[in-house]
């Protein structure tokens, strides 16, 4: 049965009302919990916020009592892997069986912070398979020493960790990472795509976990989706541009180093950019039917981003006119 959950997005919010629109969400339905996004930067200026996703998720365990989890951290640029393993292990134990870890290969707006080489695509892949390696030894309670190609760790181990396993969950675009996550994850992250380069990601999922020796049937499968829902079409189509023109933007954004330079590109972004990238409308009708969509293609949890400020409203309304109606089973 899908779930359907709040993306929580600290590019756009200040933490304490971030953390008002979560629990507004929690008593409205959203009952798959909270998949926070972990940023130093906004994608744009204009998205004004960035707070500090781990001190976030600390308020958010407290008051609320749903699952959540980080969509995504990278381990490796601005975090030694040991010191995700160290944060993730703590909520874990504060929280039991709440709290799971979602790991990306990261972007370089975030992660040039520290002045550091951005490398090419396939060692960011690298650097994030071995660090999963080191975060798992460290999960296990054990004294873990380790000298890979990346990292290195000496004498180290985790005093307080989980009673529950904190599940490892990959966001993945791609076929490699897909079969990788499949061997060395717990799950999959995407965020969105067309239909068959998903079934496409879940079938390479599905085969690096066999080969691992696992049986894929009922590892999570998650989803992100962007949606832009206003009382008009006009107020809509408005938020989108101007809130999340990242949206709009059918190209590779890893490398891009500042939001500055996203504002910059965002003038170039139109209307129909957001085509297949993220449902524009007033209509409850429409984007009841492209959520239903994803439901029916079979991910255990959907979380939504309403990409404008309308939070309050958005949550209401949905949890209202929008949830009650998909069919999950």
């Amino acid at each position: 049965m899908t779930k359907i959950g709040y993306a929580a997005m600290l590019e756009q919010f200040h933490p304490t009302d971030l953390l008002d629109y979560c629990a507004a969400a929690e008593d409205a339905g959203f009952s798959a919990g909270f998949m926070v996004s972990e940023h130093f930067h906004p994608w744009t200026p204009q998205q004004g916020q960035s707070a500090f996703a781990w001190a976030f998720m600390g308020a958010l365990g407290t008051l609320t009592t749903l699952p959540f989890g980080t969509a995504v951290t990278c381990p490796g640029f601005r975090y030694h892997p040991a010191v995700i393993a160290h944060a993730a292990a703590t909520l874990g134990a504060m929280f039991p069986g709440r709290f799971w870890l979602g790991l990306g290969a990261g972007e370089a707006l975030n992660e040039h912070i520290l002045g550091g080489e951005w490398p090419e695509a396939n060692v960011r892949s690298s650097m994030l398979f071995e660090a999963i390696e080191i975060i798992n030894k460290l999960f296990s309670g054990n004294v873990v020493k380790h000298r890979g190609e990346h990292f290195k760790l000496e004498s180290a181990k985790l005093y307080t960790h989980p009673e529950q396993p904190v599940p490892i969950y990959v966001a993945t675009a791609g076929p490699v990472n897909a079969k990788r996550t499949g061997k060395f994850a717990d799950g999959m992250i995407t965020v969105g795509a067309a239909d068959e380069k998903i079934g496409m990601l879940w079938d390479k999922f599905d085969e690096g976990a066999r080969e691992a020796g696992k049986d894929p049937t009922g590892k999570p499968k998650l989803l992100q989706i962007h949606l832009s829902w206003a009382p008009t079409d006009e107020e809509a189509m408005d938020n989108a541009l101007r809130e999340w023109p990242n949206g709009g933007m059918a190209f590779p954004k890893q490398d891009i180093r500042n939001p500055e330079d996203f504002a910059l590109m965002a003038k170039l972004v139109r209307p129909e950019h957001f085509t297949n990238r993220c449902e524009v409308a007033s209509s409850l009708a429409a984007q009841t039917e492209n959520i239903q969509h994803y439901v029916d293609m079979g991910f255990d949890e959907i979380h939504l981003h309403n990409v404008g400020r309308n939070q309050k409203e958005f949550i209401e309304v949905f949890g209202r006119e929008v949830l009650p109606n998909l069919r999950l089973g």
